[in-house]
């Protein structure tokens, strides 16, 4: 399995190593941090970093690692390691204590320990014995064998303390610490990597957010029917949701089975078994271990039902009931709905616990905005948040779209294309290099070819090194077959040698290799046990200059691709309709506003990061608001977001490049009449022109279509709105006589 790495990743995987090469050559210990959000794959970049920063070192350094992590993590760890590096045919020895071979860890080998049996003071690994069979001798033995220790503790905040981290460190006395986490505890550390998490939810990796109770607000209890509990409230609403995200799923062409979790307090004394009450409940819902619609993985006593493949996205499974040892580390990317009873140990919200319906199960983002959120259902009265990336993520309201007195606009709004770097290869080269196979008929390469050879010059001679010559004459060559390291280097050679125009960088490389690799599997059955002899068919003499000429006519087709992509503002699929929802997390309060076509209305409070769509409203558009909900003339008003699909951009340019306006106000008028307006205030009326041009443009091409839109760059002068809709903008601020007053009627005037 050949894995592609995000463009996140591939940046995270790039800079960590050179951190830690860096950290390397230090004088004295370091620690490093590795700032990941979760679901963002940390344990996946960790294992490419770590077999990169093995790869070919020239300093001679010989490098071993221990990697910490808590309760069954380091299982899990150690499991996903040995897999990505067998499905590669290379990389690190993943071993544990036992393992260990001459108690010393070996070069490039990662020994994975457990935190509970070694944080304290005569644990298993820790005491002395008579056979100095301890971790602190495997240590002395690994150094003085010439070996530096990098030291990775996994999720580090679930660990321990940082007074108990710290003390850790000294013991092991590693040269480089790695901390891994979302949410790291070493303080007073410099050096380190962060993936931002934007870049992990625009790359489709982790869902948008996180929904809280959807929709509870407007619940109706049947008064005649009052035995319903509020644990049988939330089970029915995940329920519902789950079945509507099925049918979703479906119409998206996706086998995706939506898993819904059910997250149980541990057992205490006195009280009913809170499994069984949930079991009983599910079963009215005929959801049972019996038919395979439930699992149930608990604890190592507990007996473990239907776990069998629940990872699969189309497995049965709908329910699954756990507790929280599980809530670190399981990975079931189709889980997606989340449940939470009242009698829950904790009233804190983890990061951890949202993780596990974090995760895209297909790595991107759908049509349907509902699949690209994670929902939880709970009786809890309260939530606390964990950590403050969680205030960002997660979402508690919900603002819906007024029906009654919303009639469809059907708006062309416009996006921005990908940007796609022009200096090296992304994904986007795969199909290409298959088009370019078909058109050239790689299929006719030779597979019975000659023993790629090193050939070494046989009796050379060189009469005159002043003379310049094309070539020394020599009597013949000497041909050694090639190893299968001197065969990979070959062939990483020889696709480098044919990258030009493109930088001569690993990734490229990889991904020409990863070409040809393909290319193999679906023409003539050879998999990854077959590299080598892929390797050598390429190079050989009779089919190396078709690979060549393969490899060039690829790249000519790569390059009209990202010419076309470049810079380019694309209008969307669809037309544009004001959003059906709108989800807010814990940094926006609600407003008592009538004319929002958005119900209820929430506006942004201060002390939040830019990781929300929206804008916090300023006094100008404050104002403006009111001035909205006190107008004879307008229906409704709509407040838009910006950098999404979901909200509404016109096309503008600005130094050359075609960029999306995102518009503050779409106004709806009783006689019909779209309004656009996008409020303006001092030095920002000034520097307008571009965006205000683009605007103009586009209520001019699409009234030209049958559309009735009016609008402009709005700012408030002397109490009064005024409003400029020409083509050719201009801001003089004593002189206004080309901006138009907007009156929309006010009520009491």
């Amino acid at each position: 399995m050949w894995i592609e790495f995000k463009n996140y990743q591939e940046k995270a995987i790039v800079k960590l190593k050179q951190e830690v090469n860096e950290l390397l050559g230090s004088d004295d210990n370091k620690v490093c941090i590795f700032k990941s959000p979760t679901g963002s794959g940390k344990t996946l970049m960790m294992a490419e970093f770590m077999m990169r920063l093995c790869d070919s070192r020239i300093d001679g350094k010989k490098l071993s690692f221990i990697w910490i992590a808590v309760n069954k993590l380091h299982d899990q760890s150690r499991n996903s390691l040995k897999k990505y590096y067998e499905n590669k045919g290379l990389g690190l020895r993943c071993s544990y204590y036992e393992d260990l071979e001459d108690r010393e860890i070996r070069e490039n080998e990662i020994l994975f320990l457990n935190w509970a049996s070694i944080n304290k003071k005569g644990n298993v690994y820790v005491r002395a014995n008579e056979r100095d069979n301890n971790l602190t001798h495997v240590i002395n033995k690994t150094k003085e064998e010439g070996r530096t220790i990098i030291l990775i503790i996994d999720e580090s905040h679930r660990n321990a303390d940082t007074e108990t981290s710290k003390d850790l460190i000294e013991e092991i006395g590693p040269k480089v610490t790695i901390e891994v986490s979302a949410t790291p505890q070493l303080k007073g550390v410099f050096n380190g990597v962060e993936v931002q998490l934007k870049d992990v939810k625009d790359e489709g990796m982790i869902k948008k957010e996180i929904v809280i109770n959807p929709d509870f607000e407007n619940y109706k209890f049947d008064k005649k029917v009052t035995d319903k509990t509020a644990d049988e409230i939330v089970v029915e609403a995940g329920l519902k949701k789950r079945a509507e995200l099925a049918k979703m799923y479906q119409s998206e062409k996706s086998n995706i089975n939506p898993l819904m979790l059910i997250q149980i307090p541990d057992n205490r004394q006195g009280l009913v078994d809170k499994k069984d009450s949930i079991i009983q409940l599910l079963s009215k819902y005929e959801i049972t271990t019996g038919n395979g619609k439930l699992a149930i993985y608990l604890s190592e006593k507990d007996n473990k039902i239907n776990l069998d493949n629940i990872e699969k996205n189309e497995n049965e499974v709908e329910v699954m009931i756990f507790k929280q040892a599980i809530a670190v580390g399981w990975d079931c990317p189709r889980a997606t709905i989340l449940v939470l009873f009242r009698e829950w140990k904790s009233m804190v919200f983890s990061i951890q616990t949202i993780g596990r319906i974090m995760r895209m199960p297909e790595h991107h983002h759908y049509n349907i905005p509902e699949l690209n959120v994670g929902y939880v259902y709970t009786s809890l009265s309260d939530i606390g948040i964990a950590e403050d990336i969680a205030k960002e993520y997660i979402t508690v309201f919900e603002g819906k779209r007024r029906n009654d007195i919303y009639k469809m606009l059907d708006l062309t709004s416009y996006h921005s294309k990908r940007f796609r770097e022009e200096t090296r290869l992304s994904s986007d080269f795969v199909p290409v290099f298959f088009q370019a196979a078909n058109e050239l008929n790689l299929k006719k390469v030779s597979l019975d070819h000659e023993i790629v050879d090193s050939k070494l010059i046989a009796s050379g001679v060189i009469e005159d090194i002043d003379k310049e010559v094309k070539s020394i004459d020599k009597h013949g060559t000497l041909n050694l077959p090639k190893n299968d390291v001197e065969l990979q280097n070959a062939f990483d050679s020889f696709v480098r040698d044919n990258l030009a125009p493109f930088a001569p960088e690993l990734r490229s490389i990889k991904r020409i290799n990863d070409s040809i690799y393909r290319f193999f599997d679906k023409e003539f059955k050879m998999g990854v046990d077959d590299w080598t002899r892929i390797q050598a068919i390429v190079l050989s003499t009779e089919n190396k200059q078709l690979f060549v000429d393969v490899i060039n006519r690829s790249k000519e087709l790569y390059q009209e691709i990202v010419g076309k992509g470049k810079n380019s503002l694309v209008p969307n699929d669809e037309p544009w309709n004001v959003p059906k929802f709108i989800n807010y997390n814990l940094n926006y309060t609600k407003k008592d506003f009538k004319r929002s076509i958005i119900d209820p209305y929430y506006s942004k409070t201060g002390g939040s990061n830019n990781l929300s769509l929206f804008e916090e409203d300023s006094d100008i558009e404050v104002e403006f608001i009111e001035y909205l909900e006190n107008a004879k003339q307008v229906k409704w008003w709509f407040k838009n977001g910006r950098q999404d699909g979901s909200y509404f951009a016109v096309p503008y340019v600005e130094n050359g490049v075609d960029k999306p306006f995102y518009v503050d106000f779409i106004i709806m008028l009783n006689d019909g009449r779209i309004g656009l307006f996008d409020t303006k205030g001092g030095i920002y009326a000034q520097t307008a022109k571009e965006k205000a041009e683009g605007l103009a443009k586009y209520i001019m091409e699409e009234n030209k279509k049958g559309k009735n839109i009016f609008g402009g760059i709005l700012i408030k002068d002397k109490n009064s709105w005024r409003y400029n809709d020409d083509i050719e903008y201009s801001y003089v601020p004593n002189n206004l006589r080309d901006w138009k007053f907007l009156d929309l009627g006010q009520k009491n005037a």
